[in-house]
Parts: structure tokens; C-alpha cells; sequence
């Protein structure tokens, strides 16, 4: 049975109790983060952490923890359920007020609340899927303006998934005004002439902690990188095309709405990306 966290505890999982009036449950009023783990250690915690405190004060919700209280509960964590490949997911809300109101309690009387669990997935680094690739639908983009705040307001998404494995395929891309977006867990990129292309940080997109340290391997590797806005068409008659995420890492995308990428499997430029920010992760994980 795992051990998990809640507001100072580490309790066995079915011990662990979270009020019925807390504002994550009743108004989706919180943030999380999801940190990989390999060979034991954290991958990019302190971006994870950065865009944690962003997301927190865009909400102008407090933090029960501070950085390097989150690092201990963390690493205690992997170490209490022996996690050497898996996840780390974190959630902070608003807290439990004494009853249900649209208006935020006060901060003073109403502490946040922080609950963070493990998830064990052997072999999550040597995916045979990133062998093989994903394929993809494209949907409307039917989210909230604020997609750059990491909220549990989740619905969406997970019924784009749903969608996805309805139409026999494997995730969907989010599109609005002609243009991706996104993905429904991760950000979306394509590949022509050895040029890397996703869309620009905005409150469009979530500010992937992941995309970032792929992007600066990219560029270590002297990949040229244009963040620009693109449409399904000009995906679809792209060389090849990739999704990044604290899970999937980098994951090739071999078809898009049917439509077969180059020769219907990964390509070279996301294969070598994937290699890289795993030799790259690993030897700068915590």
C-alpha cells in the first residue's frame, strides 16, 4: 500500500481524508504539478517548482510549503514507496472553508491544502510506444482563457482523451481560431526541412516545464526552432511531428486525423530529442 501526504502527514492511502468542502472538490480551485522520476531521482523538480509558485500566485493562493520543504516531502516520498522509475503528482487548493461560497475564504482562517502521491511506472523511460508512435485527432479547443495556470480543472482534456480513444487513436490536439493549441496533456510540435516548430508561450498554452528543457536541448544540438502558430493541414504535411510532456517525455506522432506522417513511423529529429533529454535529464536529476 503507498504512502502519501497530506497537509503534513504521510499516512498509508487509505487513511488519507481531504473535507468534503474543500474547494479543490467543489470549485476545481487549485493547482498541481507532476514531477518524473528515474533511477530514483527528480526530474526538472525546480522548473516544476517555479511554475508551481507562478501558478499559485496567479491565483493568489498560498503556499503551505516552501521550496525546499516540497524537495524533502518529495524525495521521502520515492523513498517510502521505493518509486526507481514513476511520478510524482502534487496538488494544492484553497483549502476547506466551513461551508460552500463562490468567494475565496480568507487566507488566514482557511489554510491551503497539500496533497501529493506516488505513482510507480517501470519502464516509463523505455516506452515502446515512443517506438512506435502515437496517433492523433484534432478537436476544438473548448478550455478556459488561463490555459498558461496549471489548475485541476481538468474535464476538458480528459474528455478529449475520451474522443481520441473513441476514434481509435491514441490522444487529440486541441485546435482554436484555425491553429493547435496543444495536446490534451502535453504541448505539440511538428517537423519540416529539420526545422522544429510548436506554438509561442502564451496564455494559449500550458508553459511546459518539459518543453522547455527540450527546446534548449534542441538547440544545444543545433536543431533550428521557430515558435509560430500552425494549422492540422500544414501538420499533416509535415516530415514528422512529436508531443513533450513530464510523462511522455518526447513521444513521435505518426498520424495525424488519419492522415500517415512521412512513412508511418517516428522520425529521426523526435527519436534524437527523445534521446537526448533523457541523457540530459538523468544526469541532472535530484
Amino acid at each position: 500500500m503507498r504512502t502519501v501526504y497530506v497537509n503534513g502527514e504521510y499516512l498509508p492511502e487509505d487513511q488519507a481524508r481531504v473535507s468534503i468542502f474543500d474547494r479543490g472538490f467543489l470549485m476545481a480551485d487549485g493547482v498541481y504539478e507532476v514531477t518524473s522520476v528515474l533511477d530514483g531521482k527528480l526530474i526538472d523538480f525546480d522548473g516544476h517548482a517555479v511554475r508551481l509558485e507562478r501558478s499559485l500566485g496567479e491565483l493568489e493562493m498560498a503556499s503551505p510549503v516552501t521550496r525546499e520543504e516540497l524537495l524533502e516531502i518529495h524525495r521521502e516520498l520515492v523513498r517510502l514507496n521505493d518509486v526507481n522509475e514513476g511520478m510524482i503528482y502534487l496538488q494544492i487548493t484553497r483549502g476547506a472553508p466551513s461551508d460552500r461560497d463562490f468567494v475565496f475564504p480568507d487566507a488566514e482562517t482557511t489554510p491551503s491544502t497539500i496533497v501529493l502521491f506516488t505513482q510507480n511506472k517501470p519502464g516509463l523511460a523505455d516506452n515502446p510506444a515512443a517506438r512506435k508512435g502515437m496517433r492523433v485527432i484534432s478537436i476544438e479547443d473548448m478550455r478556459w482563457g488561463r490555459r498558461d495556470i496549471k489548475t485541476v480543472q481538468l474535464l476538458y482534456p480528459s474528455m478529449g482523451k475520451m474522443m481520441a480513444k473513441k476514434a481509435g487513436a491514441d490522444d487529440a490536439w486541441m485546435v482554436q481560431d484555425g491553429f493547435v493549441t496543444e495536446g490534451t496533456s502535453n504541448n505539440a510540435y511538428i517537423v519540416k526541412g529539420n526545422k522544429i516548430i510548436t506554438r509561442a508561450l502564451s496564455n494559449d498554452i500550458l508553459h511546459g516545464i518539459t518543453r522547455a528543457a527540450v527546446l534548449r536541448c534542441a538547440a544545444e544540438a543545433q536543431m533550428e526552432v521557430e515558435e509560430r502558430n500552425f494549422s492540422i493541414d500544414e501538420a499533416q504535411e509535415a516530415d514528422e511531428a512529436f508531443i513533450t510532456s513530464a510523462s511522455t517525455f518526447v513521444m513521435p506522432v505518426v498520424e495525424i486525423d488519419g492522415t500517415k506522417l512521412g512513412d508511418g513511423t517516428p522520425g529521426s529529429v523526435a527519436t534524437r530529442l527523445r534521446e537526448i533529454y533523457l541523457d540530459e535529464s538523468r544526469k541532472a536529476a535530484i
